[in-house]
Parts: C-alpha cells; structure tokens; sequence
C-alpha cells in the first residue's frame, strides 16, 4: 500500500482529488442544514452479516465484527423506538444474514431517510484502540484509505460483482479518486452528527477519541442524506474486544450513539428534549435482561441530575431483582466512572455502616450470572451476586426459591 502511496504519480492525484473536492465544498450553501428542518426516518446499518464474517478480532471470542455491529445497531434503534415515536427506524439487516452493499445504500435511498449510521468494528495491530467515525470525502492518510479497502472488499463476496459495481474496484487506488469527486451538500451535517458521536463516546464513555476522518466508504458514498460510518474499536485490541463483547459496553456505546442522534435531532428541529430512562435490552443466546440506561439532557448540574436519577431508580424498583456486588469501603466512594473501572451506573447502599457499591439489576438469576462474568472481565475478579426484594436485601437461596416460584 505504501509503494503506492509514496509513488509521485499517485501523490499528484491525490493533490487533484483534494482540490476538486475543495472547490466543491466552496460551492456550499452557508445553511448548515439543506436536507429539511426534521429527522422522521432514520436507517441502521449494521455492518457485514452472513457469509461476511467482517474481522475476526483476537480471534479468541466466537463473535465477530458482524454480531457486535448487529447487536449496537438493533440496540441504537431500540432507544430511538421508544424515545421518538415520530421517528421511522429501518433496519439494512435485523439478523445475521449477508447484504450487498448496494443494497444496503438501495434501503437508504428508497426510504428517502434523513440519516444513514452505518456500524462496524475496527482491526489493525493489537496495539491500536480507540473510537473514529467516518464521513464521505477523500480519505487524508494511508490508515484511512486501506480502512475503506477493507471494508468495501465485502462487494467480492457477492454474486455478479464485477456487473453490479462496473468502475468501482475497491482495491483499486483510482477507485478513490473518482469517489472525492461525489462531495456533496449533505457533508455539513454528516460532520456535524460525527463530531457529536466523537464528543460522546470521549465524554460520556471515555473511549479514546480517534476522530472524525473522510474516506472514500461505499455505503457512505452513494446515500443522499446525511451519512456517517461508525468504528466502534478495534476488536484486535484485547482490552477493547472484551468491553465491545460485554453487556455493558455495548449498551454504553449505543448509548452514546443515540446522544449524539438526539442532539443532532434537537438540533435540526429546535426541540429541547427532556431528560428520559431508557429500557435496553442487551442480547444474549436465549434471554432477556432489562438494564435501565439514564439519558441525561436537562439543563440541571450534572450533581443534581445524578441524584435525581437514582433517587427515582431507587423508588422504581419493585419485586425481585439481583445486582452485582463490586465492593465495600469504610467511607463512601463519589460515584463517577473513573473510580469503577469506567461503569457509569453504579448504585450505593449502606449495611452495616459499610458502604457497597453495585451495578446492573435484573429479576433473571441466568441474567445475573451472565453480567457477573462480564464484570469480573472488567477486573472485578471478586464480584458477587446478591438479591434484593424492591430494595430490601435478600438471601440468595431465598431469592432464588422466589424465582422458582
């Protein structure tokens, strides 16, 4: 790739692309916005499916790239379901099943969508982490580029690809250079919706912050509507593949996700939204659990906010529920992710004169186990289950006798 690169042919048409490309984005109106002032139909890509495994990550998990984009994808548009009812959710894919590139951006184009969030999972070397999102435009470095060689390399795995995608060759260099040259006056609001995205997973989820790149994406390339391509992390990290596996991460990450989406909304419409709890339902093989996910947007201090979050969680909490135990203190501990390994819902109660940290809830003692492994993923190699009652501490055995019940 770099032979290429550093050849002084190529290097001028490059210099070409970025300037054509310039010249376009002059030709911009000054509104930010040229697509309407609402965002009524919102399709989810979930990245590779079916045949197409997408990348493997350390190749010691059994979920690939294709599961982990499918279950963010599904749980993104879950939050926006039930949080915007005026908002039409389509999905390119809702199972494990292969798509056609040009199908998925087909989907986009024929519902005439106002916002296209295409997910995947990023893979370089096992030192490599962190967050990026992508928009269309002339890719700026040789990581951006052989980025978008590799994903857009899922049109071989189709049938008649040399017919269906006559010109466009994504191992080909020159493939790229005709592709700056579709700029166009949805770029402004793919850029703003991604430096939103980028600002929630550094802030809120404390991801490292890669940035917002241009490269020359197939299916952020021919949608017309706003457009952007999400790399969650890069499951050849270890680290980073064990939190893009785990329930936690990836509610936190779609999450973030549906921030930025409701800001950029609130944005567009000039419509302050109201702080909201949102019912996400990670995925796991055969269960259900049901994780409560506070959305923050009120004006308030985030101090005030905290505190009237779980002092209404607290008064919400009915029936039978299990937690995990993280730990005890002699003093209270100020509950912010720094101090829990990155958790940000984390709950206190006080036993004893010992203050106990938790986090999760769910009346499935299967559930509780599966989140339990997670978090001992985390680090925490000594977290326990226990059961409460509404919020009355319970004995395991005698919760797990309700249960049966």
């Amino acid at each position: 790739m770099s032979a290429f690169l550093n050849n002084s042919h190529w290097s001028k048409r490059i210099v070409l692309g970025i300037l054509a490309s310039a010249v376009i984005l002059m030709s911009y109106t000054s509104s930010p916005y040229s697509s309407g002032n609402t965002v009524k139909v919102v399709v989810i890509d979930a990245g590779h499916g079916g045949k197409d495994s997408g990348n493997l990550g350390t190749k010691t998990k059994k979920k690939t790239e294709k599961d982990i984009s499918l279950d963010v994808a599904l749980q993104l548009g879950k939050f926006i379901e039930d949080n915007h009812k005026d908002v039409q959710v389509i999905y390119t894919r809702n199972t494990d099943t292969f798509l056609a590139l040009r199908e998925r951006v087909s989907i986009a184009n024929r519902a005439q969508a106002d916002l296209f969030i295409s997910v995947h999972c990023n893979a370089a070397s096992p030192a490599a982490y962190g967050t990026e999102t992508f928009v269309m435009g002339m890719h700026k470095s040789e990581a951006s580029l052989q980025t978008a060689i590799r994903e857009n390399q899922s049109i071989f795995l189709e049938d008649n690809y040399e017919e269906n995608y006559k010109g466009f060759d994504p191992k080909d260099p020159d493939t790229y250079i005709k592709l700056s040259m579709r700029q166009n006056v949805f770029l402004n609001q793919s850029l703003n919706l991604s430096k939103k995205i980028q600002d929630q997973f550094r802030e809120r989820v404390k991801r490292r912050d890669r940035g917002v790149k241009q490269a020359g994406y197939y299916v952020i390339s021919y949608t017309t509507m706003p457009s952007c391509l999400v790399e969650l992390g890069f499951l050849t990290n270890k680290d980073e593949e064990n939190f893009l596996h785990s329930i936690h991460g990836q509610d936190y990450m779609a999450s973030a996700l549906y921030r930025a989406f409701r800001e950029y909304k609130s944005e567009i419409e000039g419509v302050t939204f109201t702080a909201e709890v949102v019912k996400s339902k990670p995925k796991t093989e055969g269960i259900k659990p049901t994780v409560e996910t506070v959305l923050e947007t009120s004006k308030e201090t985030k101090k005030e906010k905290n505190k009237k979050n779980k002092d209404a969680s607290k008064e919400n909490v009915k029936g039978l529920n299990y937690r995990i135990q993280l730990s005890t203190n002699s003093q209270p501990v100020e509950i912010k992710p720094e101090n829990f390994k990155g958790l940000t819902e984390v709950d206190e109660y006080i036993s004893n004169g010992l203050y106990k940290y938790t986090t999760g809830m769910s009346s499935n003692y299967e559930i509780a186990k599966v989140l339990q492994a997670e978090i001992k993923d985390l680090g925490y190699e000594d977290a326990f289950i226990i059961a409460f009652n509404g919020n009355k501490r319970l004995d395991l055995r005698e919760a797990l006798g309700m249960e049966k019940k």
